[in-house]
């Protein structure tokens, strides 16, 4: 195995910036084959991703947690998206059913660190099962949301999971977003029409006002400092010593060492 950090991919992530999604998702297929998935929550973006898979016929997996307190209509969305768009979308779900967390360890999301805790057991704990699965992630990240993401890169390492991750819709504004969604009748989360412009566990996660930030129904309950949950890493740390274990061979292709595949 050999390393590759953050700061290893600060060229390739420049000239990545005038890539389309497509292409990034084209890269991805080529480099990484079958040890690339995307992953999920069946909100506006990751919905826009899995529609790109299907009309690509990119023949890939889509991750998607279920926390076991999500709305039954995020459910409905992913079950919706699976059948009409043909993709093999994989449940991961936590361990412990939330009635058993509870029961064990009290209501966690009612503090800042218990919040902390329950995201870790309930959304990222279940993408760790199959870590070694995948060497890379495509993930929804846009840059448009704000807060962190506001500086969001195209390509990031995600230590926890020993991957890459992907976010092709880096570069796409709400207006192109949008755009994207009318053009080609993206199913989309219906609750996002009922006024929640993110969408999370039922437990925290309250429509927003017209004059709020997006972000500021997801734990409203614990004030502005609970913003993420921790399953994208460049929500929480943006260190460009970070780094990841690959084979060598990978490394060179995603570098372009070694590859007959341009973009």
């Amino acid at each position: 195995m050999a390393r590759l950090t953050q700061a290893d991919l600060v060229d390739l992530n420049k000239t990545f910036e005038q890539r389309t999604p497509q292409e990034l998702i084209r890269w991805v297929q080529t480099t990484f084959g079958d040890r690339a998935a995307a992953i999920s929550a069946m909100q506006k973006a990751g919905a826009v991703i899995c529609h790109m898979l299907s009309t690509m016929k990119v023949s890939m997996k889509v991750l998607f947690v279920d926390t076991g307190v999500l709305f039954p209509e995020t459910l409905e969305t992913r079950d919706r998206i699976a059948k009409e768009y043909g993709l093999e979308i994989v449940t991961l779900r936590p361990e412990k059913s939330f009635e058993e967390q509870t029961r064990e360890l009290g209501v966690l999301y009612l503090t800042p660190e218990g919040q902390k805790q329950c995201c870790h057991l309930r959304k990222v704990e279940p993408l760790l099962k199959v870590a070694d699965q995948y060497d890379a992630l495509i993930g929804s990240l846009r840059r448009s949301e704000g807060g962190r993401r506001s500086v969001c890169p195209i390509l990031a390492v995600d230590p926890e999971m020993n991957c890459l991750r992907v976010n092709p819709l880096v570069n796409f504004s709400d207006e192109q977003l949008e755009q994207y969604i009318r053009e080609h009748n993206v199913i989309v989360n219906p609750l996002h029409d009922q006024g929640y412009p993110t969408i999370g566990c039922n437990r925290c996660t309250t429509p927003v006002l017209p004059n709020e930030p997006k972000r500021a129904g997801r734990w409203r309950h614990l004030g502005p400092w609970s913003q993420y949950c921790g399953i994208n890493p460049t929500d929480v740390d943006q260190d460009t010593s970070l780094a990841i274990d690959l084979p060598q061979e990978l490394i060179d292709r995603i570098l372009g060492r070694e590859t007959d595949f341009v973009i």
